[in-house]
Formats: structure tokens, sequence, C-alpha cells
């Protein structure tokens, strides 16, 4: 029989909460579920107002991994949706408004993607963002080295960038900032450019893979309109129930080896009790970028 729990009001059925997702540590969708609840306070805020794609993977990193972007079926009519503009037509697309709606989606079993602009204001980008992926034998240690190089070139456009662990190889650098996102797009590939430029032996901003071997690639393209980037805060799929979790800049600044920066569900719970959210500034309105 499946579970129901009420939820600030809200029946949700919760199901199969003794299934293991993470193979490492047998951690179970039980287990997902009352991290996202614990987190509901510092994950909310970053995925309000926006329209999510969700990543499942029902039977965890081995069974299928889709992307589901429209509206899911069975979605409760409670769940907050909205129409989002595409160039093949509109669609009607999720908004994790409350904890109700988060629980409810964490029940499907997902990731959270969202993109870099509110449902009020489609295509107004009110975040940048950069995504270094490392290609092996570059690590997250390289990233860091990218991202601090990163962080002064934006400061000293009056840009405050925020860095968080990709979940998986990598970083993703945030700022808050205002403009269209064909201008936010445009700005960050020259930032990109630029940095391969600068670095040479480190960076890359195109995607060929046969470049990237050993550099760290600065992917920029994740600031078009269409595009989505992992939430902070969201595990991700894979062997382990990894974050994408805010980390401070001494933390980058210090890196010397992959492990300092993995931090799995618990640890993740762990650092917001004593250090909140270190992304919350990005909650605040963002430099205009010219």
């Amino acid at each position: 029989m499946t579970p129901i729990t009420e939820v600030e009001g809200r029946r949700i059925a919760l199901s199969n909460l003794d299934k293991v997702l993470y193979p490492a540590g047998g951690f179970t969708k039980g287990e997902l579920l009352h991290y996202y609840a614990t987190m509901a306070d510092v994950l909310l805020p970053h995925l309000r107002d926006r329209p999510v794609s969700f990543l499942r993977y029902p039977d965890g990193p081995d069974g299928q991994v889709f992307f589901t972007k429209n509206v899911p079926a069975g979605t409760p009519e409670w769940v907050t949706t909205a129409e989002v503009p595409r160039s093949e037509g509109p669609a009607r697309m999720v908004l994790v408004q409350d904890l109700a709606s988060l629980m409810w989606a964490a029940n499907l079993v997902t990731e959270f993607h969202t993109p870099q602009w509110l449902i009020g204001a489609p295509g107004e980008a009110d975040r940048l963002v950069f995504d270094l992926d490392p290609g092996a034998p570059a690590t997250v240690v390289e990233c860091c080295e990218v991202a601090l190089w990163l962080r002064e070139r934006l400061a000293a456009d009056g840009v405050e960038a925020y860095a968080k662990t990709s979940g998986a190889k990598g970083l993703h650098l945030l700022a808050a900032v205002r403009a269209p996102s064909e201008r936010a797009s445009e700005y960050a590939k020259g930032l990109a450019v630029e940095a391969e430029r600068e670095l040479p032996r480190l960076v890359v901003h195109r995607m060929t893979r046969s470049l990237r071997a050993g550099k760290v690639f600065v992917d920029w393209s994740q600031n078009a309109a269409r595009k989505t980037t992992a939430a902070p805060y969201t595990v991700r799929v894979g062997g382990e129930p990894t974050v994408s979790a805010p980390v401070a800049w001494e933390e980058v600044r210090g890196c010397r080896a992959v492990e300092e920066l993995v931090f799995r569900a618990g640890d993740v719970v762990a650092r917001v009790r004593e250090f909140g959210d270190l992304m919350a500034p990005l909650l605040d309105e963002g430099a205009v970028l010219d």
C-alpha cells in the first residue's frame, strides 16, 4: 500500500520509500525525500518562479534516465504550472513554489534544473552561469583555478560571482545580473574566449571533445534562454547521492584534491546548518550587463 502523507494541507502519495537509488552506501528513496524536506528552506528560493525541468531516474543510475520538461502526466491540480514560450511553440511546465510541490516532485525521483530567468520575464536573464567541465586528466582542482580567474574578471565588471560544485566532476559559477538572455550569452562567451586566451594551458571555450583533454571547458552556452542548469542543492544521479553544493571562495582557493569538493546529501545538510545558504546573494537584484 502506497503511504499517503500530508504536506501543508496537500495529500501526497509517496512510493517505494525503501528502494535503493544510490548503490554506494545504500541510499534509499526515503532518504532522498528526507533530504529534500530538510533542505527546503534553502532550496525553494532557488526554484521558485522558475519553470523546472526534471531529470528523472526512478530506478537509480542503472535504470532509465530521462528529462521531463512538460507537466508530467498525473500532476495534481494544486501544483502550479505556467505556459513557457519556446521556438517550437509554447509548453506548460511545473513551478515548484512550496514544500508540498517540492515533495511531490522529489517523489518522482528528480534532479531539478532551471533556466537563468523567472517566469514573469522569460528570456530576461537574472542569473549568469558558467559550467566548468574538466577533461581528464584535469579535475575540479583545475576548475578551481579557472573559477578564481573568472571571479576576478567578473568583479572588474562589477559582477559578484558565487561557486557551487556541479555534483559531478566540475564547478558552476553563478552571478546575479540583469540583461536579455542574448546579451548574457554574448557576455559569457566573451569571457570564456578571454579566459582561453589568458589561460591557454587550462581553458577551452569550445565544446569539441578533441580539444578538451587536460583542460577545463568553460561552457557559457547555458545562458541561452532555452537552456537549464542543475539547481543549487539538487542531488545528482550517480553511484552516490552527491549534491550540487554551494562552496565558499576560501574552499575554492584551497582545493588541492578532488575529494575536498565532493559533498553528499548528509554533508550538505550539516554545511547548511553551519553556514546557511552560501548562494543567498543570488536572490538579490543583480548588476546590469552593458
